[in-house]
């Protein structure tokens, strides 16, 4: 574990993810740039998602604007985890209502026509977003209320199943039945998948970093989907490649990893993976998660979006809990999914005041 002498103590998220107890804990959320604060929807109106998200004047602003109003500690790139298919040619579209759309991927013709070699060109203006960020976030002056130099910038993707899931799919679905029965009677051509995504997403992170990422995220939405066995092969070992492919060239860029939904296989994801911080999903019981994780590997999480959506003493008292329950440990304060569209602004606000009490 690289030591935190070299890390300013303003830098609060950044000494958690390299292993330090920091109290109280550091915070962002999932989705935090997102529909629910007015000047995101007014930005919305500017663009599509597309457009906002490969704009860097935009996608900059966009992730900024959580800083300004909140003083996160952390500032999430606003993308989104289907720019690596899209970058590689399979044709995405955002339709209103039902979510991303995609051009299935179903054959070996289909995987052909994927081109890696143009996801350097095609993600130049997301690598450009995080250049600039760094330089805003690093610079001398106040982002609103976060400090220069305070918050650390996170890169992410979508980790390799649940991308192929999207992928095989063609858009959204409740069980991916499609996309895990390849896996099965089609073990060739989801073996040729999962190992493209592996390169490439273990590259594209890299590359993030390069630009100015001081930490990524995996974020694997679907991992619950599968059966131990798969999960191992699916999740666990993909996963492994990745960190070990970006800890060659970046040993100390800290990777958090999100199985979400993974139930009790998460102890042996943060064991068998590498990576160093575990994000837990709302239904993970964060006091038997910590007791079965080694003790190296910093948790993240998991307060409950639907808590916050209902605000008031249940959303404190919960949070309290979730914030207690990880004292003592590494442990950055977020949710166990991202902030739901509907929640008003005020009620993060409290959220913000709540965690940050020094008092127990």
């Amino acid at each position: 574990m690289t030591s935190n002498t070299d890390i300013p103590p303003s830098k609060r998220l950044l000494r958690t993810l390299n292993g330090e107890a920091v109290w109280p804990p550091p915070m962002w959320l999932m989705r935090q740039a997102g529909r629910f604060l007015p000047e995101f929807r007014a930005m919305r109106a500017r663009a599509d998602f597309l457009t906002r998200c490969m704009t860097p004047e935009i996608a900059t602003e966009l992730t900024l604007q959580p800083i300004r109003r909140f003083g996160m500690d952390g500032a999430i790139l606003f993308s989104d985890i289907l720019i690596l298919p899209w970058a590689m040619g399979q044709s995405l579209e955002f339709v209103e209502g039902t979510g991303p759309v995609l051009g299935a991927i179903r054959s070996e013709a289909d995987l052909a026509k994927l081109d890696p070699a143009r996801i350097a060109e095609v993600t130049a203006p997301v690598l450009e977003t995080l250049s600039r960020l760094r330089s805003i976030l690093d610079g001398p002056d106040d982002i609103g209320v976060a400090k220069g130099g305070a918050t650390t910038l996170l890169g992410f993707t979508g980790s390799p199943f649940t991308v192929a899931c999207y992928m095989v799919e063609g858009g959204g679905s409740r069980e991916f039945a499609i996309t895990r029965s390849m896996a099965f009677s089609e073990p060739a051509l989801f073996d040729r998948l999962m190992a493209l995504l592996t390169e490439q997403t273990a590259t594209y992170l890299c590359a993030q970093i390069e630009a100015g990422a001081e930490a990524v995220m995996l974020f694997d939405s679907w991992a619950g989907l599968l059966s131990p066995s798969e999960f191992r092969k699916h999740v666990i070992a993909p996963t492994r490649q990745i960190v070990q492919a970006i800890k060659a060239r970046y040993p100390s860029v800290r990777v958090i990893g999100f199985p979400r939904l993974g139930g009790v296989m998460v102890a042996e994801y943060a064991r068998e993976t590498g990576v160093d911080v575990l994000a837990l999903d709302t239904g993970a019981d964060f006091a038997t998660v910590r007791s079965m994780v080694p003790e190296h590997v910093a948790l993240q999480g998991n307060l409950d979006p639907v808590a916050v959506l209902a605000g008031g003493e249940a959303m404190r008292r919960e949070a309290l809990a979730v914030r207690n329950a990880g004292r003592g440990r590494a442990h950055v304060f977020n949710l166990g999914h991202g902030v739901l569209p509907q929640t008003p602004v005020e009620h993060v606000a409290d959220l913000v005041k709540t965690v940050r009490e020094t008092g127990l």
